[in-house]
């Protein structure tokens, strides 16, 4: 979870995520630059899987295990890239099964045994353990799927595994370091070894970017499928929150979380979208997706979608990092090249003057975190039954469970009372008038979306001192507000990957995909990462 906002304007300091040992790096494999070139599904599409599948060029089962020796080779060695945080020991099962049904005639959709890693905060009822990367849940073996599993194992994917992430979903200390967590250490950017891919879904993003699988999941709550997908160069969608099911994924905010897919191209991305959406009867907030959800959003992928629209540009991105600055600059023309109508508008700078927005989310969070992790503890196969049982944990192993950060915001929530608290409903009330605003805006500039640098580069891994802020954030209004974001790659500053954002008010994922496609088919600027082991190599 990326809590840059609502820490810098709350009274609290510093943003992170962290982990428990930081594999050390083989130089002997490192060189100026790696060409992933020869892994033979190095940038490969859904499509294209399929059309191997198809013609008998490869099974379900072979890409699986190509996948598999991919991170065994860079992930779990070599490079030590610690994306992976535990592999399905059922994967190349559940392959062979889609084979078998494929050789039938059954293709059950368009991820029929295509494989996907799902962040560590999602549950799986299989062998693979489900624990936020926490070590207190370490032995957290489930007894029923998260819905958005039961989704895709019925459109026919193969689990690959689970991705590392920011500890808590990055909502554990103010001094934390992104991608690190004490069961599943810490993760590392792809482009450039020694930055940091962002949380608090690291994981999927730098799996996905590095090609250790065909597509993955992640979860946000404030920026984070978005962040690390643009540090990472990936597009990652931010659905709105109610289109997929939050049931039985370990939670921050009932009224913010939502997983998300994150992927190398936008239809990919589209396609799992699609095949997640449903009402669950175990989340009250999906009913509201009722009639609104699509089993397939690649029917709104437009070469030409740009065409018409009408964008707001976020003005205060115009100035900052000038390498960042000239990329959103040259984006903003390809829209106009487009036929794109480019208004510049001041969203940030009008969610900014809600009073004491940022305190509002913080508070929002710790009290919805508190009953979130309570209730999914309660019938957790863990030891662990309250957050308070998770705090003793960790003061009891200390060594292991916090040896670079504590846990100050675990404290905090703990601390709080219920939500009926008048304290908690107010800063409810708060956060949620960013619907209004945001809506305000566009209808009154008849905007089609909202557009700004998704963040600023990635930052250096920094156990000792945690992350810090490289400028430039658009997640925040979309977070506070349940409003559907995407993020396309934009571009390169020294190598690390810049995304751009689009968003738009509840349930406008076909028309925000119309955009992202139109801007991803006119720009193609993703590349596979180079493995360098600093900046100056």
């Amino acid at each position: 979870m990326k809590r840059r906002n609502f820490l810098r304007n709350s009274s609290l300091a510093g943003i992170a995520i962290t982990a428990t040992r930081y594999n050390k790096v083989d130089n002997n494999i490192i060189s100026d630059h790696i060409d992933t070139n020869d892994f033979e599904l190095n940038e490969v599409t859904i499509d294209t899987l399929q059309q191997k599948m198809q013609s008998g060029a490869l099974t379900a089962v072979d890409i699986a295990k190509k996948y598999l020796q991919r991170i065994k080779a860079i992930d779990k060695s070599g490079l030590y890239l610690n994306a992976v945080i535990e592999i399905n020991p059922d994967a190349l099962s559940i392959a062979g099964a889609m084979d078998a049904e494929r050789k039938q005639g059954k293709v059950r959709s368009a991820l029929h045994g295509i494989p996907v890693l799902i962040k560590d905060n999602i549950s799986t009822a299989d062998k693979m353990m489900t624990t936020a990367g926490a070590s207190a849940l370490a032995g957290n073996i489930m007894k029923q799927d998260a819905f958005i599993i039961q989704q895709l194992r019925n459109a026919g994917a193969v689990l690959l595994g689970k991705t590392n992430l920011s500890e808590w979903a990055n909502f554990r200390s103010i001094r934390s370091t992104s991608g690190w967590s004490s069961r599943g250490g810490q993760t590392k950017c792809p482009y450039i070894l020694d930055r940091n891919p962002s949380g608090s879904s690291a994981g999927s993003g730098a799996a996905t970017a590095a090609n250790l699988c065909a597509i993955s999941i992640g979860t946000e709550t404030d920026g984070s499928i978005v962040s690390p997908s643009a540090v990472n160069g990936l597009v990652g969608i931010k659905p709105t929150v109610g289109l997929w099911s939050r049931s039985r994924i370990i939670p921050i905010s009932a009224t913010q979380d939502t997983a998300g897919p994150m992927a190398r191209t936008v239809k990919d991305a589209a396609i799992l979208l699609g095949a997640c959406t449903g009402v669950d009867a175990d989340d009250a907030v999906t009913n509201e997706s009722s009639g609104k959800f699509q089993k397939d959003y690649t029917q709104f992928l437009n070469a030409d979608g740009l065409n018409g629209k009408r964008i707001g540009i976020e003005k205060s991105h115009l100035k900052g990092h000038e390498g960042i600055v000239a990329l959103y600059n040259a984006a903003i023309q390809k829209m106009k090249d487009n036929g794109a109508e480019i208004i510049e508008v001041d969203l940030l700078k009008n969610i900014h003057d809600i009073k004491n927005v940022g305190d509002a989310e913080f508070t929002v969070l710790l009290y919805e975190f508190k009953d979130g992790v309570n209730k999914y503890l309660a019938s957790a196969n863990s030891s662990m039954k309250t957050l308070a049982d998770v705090i003793e944990f960790n003061k009891q192993h200390e060594d292991k469970a916090m040896p670079y950060f504590k846990q100050e915001i675990l404290i905090q929530a703990n601390d709080k009372g219920d939500l009926n608290s008048k304290e908690y409903t107010d800063a409810l009330a708060t956060t949620l008038s960013s619907r209004q605003i945001i809506t305000d805006m566009m209808k009154q500039n008849n905007l089609d979306a909202l557009c700004g640098v998704t963040n600023g580069l990635a930052c250096c891994i920094d156990l000792v001192n945690g992350d810090y802020d490289t400028g430039f954030s658009f997640s925040t209004p979309a977070a506070i507000s349940g409003f559907p974001h995407i993020t396309v790659p934009m571009g390169f500053v020294h190598d690390l990957p810049i995304g751009i954002s689009f968003f738009a008010t509840a349930y406008t994922e076909p028309q925000l995909l119309i955009i992202a496609y139109a801007y991803e088919q006119a720009t193609k600027v993703r590349k596979a990462p180079a493995f360098k082991k600093d900046l100056l190599m």
